[in-house]
């Protein structure tokens, strides 16, 4: 792979600033067209590149979305706020440890439920990647389809992830457990009040985990061929891997 990503991108590069578009396409193909099979275009790259960030974003969240699919996962399981990590230190030692583990349940629970809502969000964004941001995806680390999403997304799907999240918390009682917790340990004698904003908080984390988990997504299909489900990623994914 190396080999011909060095090969390819080194020719694009020194010429870029003078090569028209189809000069660019033809030193692609010419370095594409010495591997076995038909030379893949920049177009096929692209495209490939959008399906196998759809595929891994279904996986993802098709397997978030499902019960405990964050609450039993050590990867993405939401814990107790950290930056009140003393609540739940001091609510423990009262006899309170159960109620804490329910507020920890209802809230994975929520961001299971929203989870649902993550697709059509994330597969918008995909579809705003251009054939220049798919050839410097190719050319980069393992987890470069990811990482690109993150960057150009995630106050976007900030925005739109919360209201979502707000509902599913209201919706898990999440919200209320929380509420409850926070009030009987602000009752507590010379303790310092807190009132955190759970729902940034919840936000955050459900998005992270739902990153980490299209990452996991995006290694198979670069790794392992029977991950490639289409005709297209097999093309695009076994010319990547050549070298």
């Amino acid at each position: 792979m190396k080999k011909l990503l060095y090969t390819s991108f080194i020719a694009i590069a020194i010429g870029a600033s003078a090569c028209t578009a189809a000069q660019v396409q033809q030193t692609v193909d010419g370095v594409l067209a010495g591997t076995t099979g038909a030379p893949v275009t920049q177009s096929e790259v692209a495209a490939g590149l959008k399906q196998a960030l759809e595929i891994g974003i279904k996986n993802g969240a098709g397997q978030a979305s499902q019960t405990d699919g964050y609450y039993k996962n050590s990867l993405i399981r939401i814990p107790f706020p950290q930056d009140v990590q003393r609540v739940e230190n001091t609510l423990r030692k009262i006899g309170l440890g159960s109620e804490v583990d329910k507020f920890v349940m209802t809230l994975n629970r929520g961001a299971e439920d929203a989870a649902k809502s993550a697709v059509p969000i994330f597969v918008s964004a995909i579809k705003q990647m251009t054939i220049q941001d798919a050839w410097g995806i190719l050319k980069g680390d393992r987890d470069a389809a990811t990482q690109y999403l993150k960057r150009t997304t995630t106050t976007q799907l900030t925005n739109a992830f919360k209201p979502v999240i707000r509902q599913s918390l209201e919706k898990t009682n999440a919200t209320r457990y929380y509420a409850d917790l926070v009030n009987k340990y602000n009752q507590i004698p010379l303790v310092q009040k807190v009132n955190p904003n759970l729902d940034e908080y919840a936000t955050q984390k459900a998005i992270d985990g739902l990153f980490l988990l299209v990452a996991q997504e995006e290694e198979k299909i670069r790794e392992n061929p029977i991950a490639r489900t289409t005709e297209l990623l097999r093309r695009v994914f076994t010319k990547e891997n050549q070298s």
